[in-house]
């Protein structure tokens, strides 16, 4: 896909960090898009702004992605107000604080579905709809760093990144041997100044639990500490340009920060070797 003017983008997580500035990054590219969020208020203030600034075609879509039926909602109101979907960005993502036995049942599938269960949704949803049309059409779909390295995170963040990786590896390949006129890229951004950090203030009800988390001084510091990385990361609308270079290059792999490279390397080299990682780092 190298031209964008006129065509019909539907982005996930919309409302702030990555998918806010992949959706101005659309619209700036003459796309119509939809946006969907969980935060109705702040989605419904950014479509506004941008609607303001003279990008009139911009539809907000409340959608828990979690759910199969919003995911479908969103889909059909993108269909009635535009007539097609080019591009859809599976973007949403969350992330709970803890290691594989410390996450209670909840925090699991509250990361599970918006991280990963979001993603197999929107290709259940879109996918059929992109071939009926038979226009060219793409994906992209939101992992991360920590989708390509090992034990770099905390454990259900990190298992839905890698799952979304293995996802859209797949869905690359069977686009091809499909002979399909759609497109497929995982995005793994590193350090992007974005408000992750602060995703529980979007957890559903139904995932609510009442875990206690032990207040201590080094986890105070470690928190602080990736927030001010954070802060100090790449701006979402350089990320933007990124990806829209990527897709232009129908790259499977979009990465944000070559700085990852040699424990990407790292990490083949003590699976193909039969190597055990260094537990004391941020594994290879």
């Amino acid at each position: 896909m190298q031209t964008f003017e006129g065509k019909i983008a539907v982005v996930t997580g919309a409302a702030s960090g990555i998918g806010k500035g992949l959706a101005e990054k659309c619209l700036a590219e003459g796309m119509s898009v939809v946006m969907a969020d969980i935060e109705e208020d702040v989605l419904t203030k950014v479509a506004r702004e941008f609607q303001e600034a003279g990008n009139n075609n911009v539809l907000a879509v409340k959608t828990d992605v979690s759910i199969l039926e919003e995911i479908e909602n969103l889909k059909q109101k993108a269909l009635d107000t535009f007539g097609a979907v080019h591009l859809l960005f599976n973007n949403a993502g969350v992330s709970a604080e803890g290691n594989a036995w410390e996450h209670t049942q909840q925090d699991w599938e509250w990361v599970m579905g918006v991280n990963l269960w979001s993603v197999v949704h929107g290709i259940r949803a879109f996918v059929p709809q992109m071939i009926e049309q038979g226009d060219e059409c793409y994906i992209v779909n939101t992992a991360s760093a920590a989708g390509l390295l090992g034990g770099s995170t905390n454990a259900s963040y990190a298992v839905t990144k890698h799952g979304v990786v293995a996802l859209t590896e797949i869905l690359y390949r069977d686009f091809a041997s499909g002979n399909l006129n759609i497109g497929a890229s995982v995005l793994c951004p590193g350090f992007i100044n974005t408000n992750i950090m602060d995703s529980a203030r979007n957890r559903q009800d139904r995932f609510a639990d009442n875990r206690e988390i032990i207040e201590s001084e080094e986890r105070a510091a470690n928190l602080a500490l990736f927030e001010e990385t954070l802060r100090n990361g790449m701006p979402p609308a350089e990320l933007a340009d990124i990806v829209f270079t990527g897709i232009r290059k129908r790259q499977l792999y979009i990465q944000t920060h070559d700085m990852f490279n040699d424990m990407i390397m790292a990490r083949a080299e003590n699976i193909t070797k039969g190597n055990n990682p260094d537990p004391g780092l941020s594994l290879g």
